[in-house]
């Protein structure tokens, strides 16, 4: 069953939220990554979740069809946390499981820091961590966190690209060699499977214009170094050895630097949700969320 609402989160700018699985059962807040819908989150890996859960995934501001107005609303990127927050309050939702990936891992790591008592449990996913603690490395030796690698040169290169108008067609072809790129060589790559997913968002949203809203959102004041590393909030941290946004050794920092997370590697995964990391994926996340 699968249940759509409006969720008001301030004057003038709503959000889209769909919920799938039993209202009956425990509640899952999927948190998708920067300029990206909720419906980036798979079917497959929904359909999988929504087994054990009440799975509630949604539209950041400036994102499929919730409101689009950066530019007459700036906000901090960490008002998007609040917004998280605001949706489970629309569904009526005390305390959640939340998954976030990307941008989605670093609104999941304010959820923890700033609202634990809405949290039943955390999963992140291809992100960095918000805190200053240096990763100790397997020999001992201690690594600042700005020497930690960051993403890929051909993303990088990719990333620098001047945007430029294109038709629907073009855009898909633009969007499908990005996931390629964020995919990582692990994995053969299934065009096909990407591109029916972005035309499909892109009829969800109603235009194919790409959104630049949360890379021009301020990302200050996110550090969260000493409550991460006081929360009582259990937290999975997915290891993708084909990672290439926050590539090894992330993970492990993450799993360093947050009380009490442990980490569950999915083989060959990247930085997208392709269909052959759909079950192991949640596999491992509805084992955390079941002894969390």
């Amino acid at each position: 069953m699968t249940r759509e609402r409006w969720v008001d989160v301030e004057p003038g700018v709503r959000l889209w939220a769909e919920e799938q699985g039993d209202p009956g059962l425990p509640p899952l807040l999927l948190v998708m990554g920067a300029l990206t819908s909720g419906l980036a989150w798979p079917d497959g890996l929904v359909e999988r979740l929504a087994a054990r859960h009440r799975v509630i995934r949604y539209d950041h501001r400036d994102t499929g069809r919730s409101t689009w107005a950066f530019d007459e609303k700036p906000y901090p990127l960490s008002r998007l946390a609040e917004d998280a927050v605001a949706v489970l309050d629309a569904c009526g939702v005390e305390r959640a499981h939340a998954v976030g990936m990307s941008m989605g891992g670093l609104l999941t790591q304010l959820l923890v820091a700033d609202h634990p008592d809405r949290l039943l449990s955390a999963t992140v996913i291809g992100t960095t961590a918000l805190s200053t603690t240096p990763y100790t490395a397997p020999d001992g030796t201690r690594i600042p966190v700005e020497e930690l690698p960051g993403p890929s040169a051909a993303l990088l290169e990719l990333w620098s690209r001047p945007e430029e108008e294109r038709d629907l067609e073009g855009e898909l072809d633009a969007r499908v060699a990005h996931w390629r790129a964020l995919a990582g060589d692990a994995l053969p790559f299934d065009a096909a499977f990407f591109r029916a997913q972005e035309r499909r968002i892109v009829a969800h949203t109603g235009h194919h214009v790409p959104g630049t809203a949360h890379a021009r959102a301020d990302y200050s004041g996110l550090l969260r170094t000493e409550r991460l590393a006081a929360t009582e909030v259990p937290v999975l941290v997915i290891s993708a050895p084909a990672e290439p946004v926050a590539p090894a050794p992330h993970a492990e920092h993450l799993a360093q630097v947050i009380r009490g997370a442990r980490i569950a590697e999915v083989p060959g995964m990247g930085h997208a949700l392709p269909p052959e990391v759909h079950a192991p994926l949640a596999k491992a996340i509805l084992h955390h969320t079941e002894t969390a």
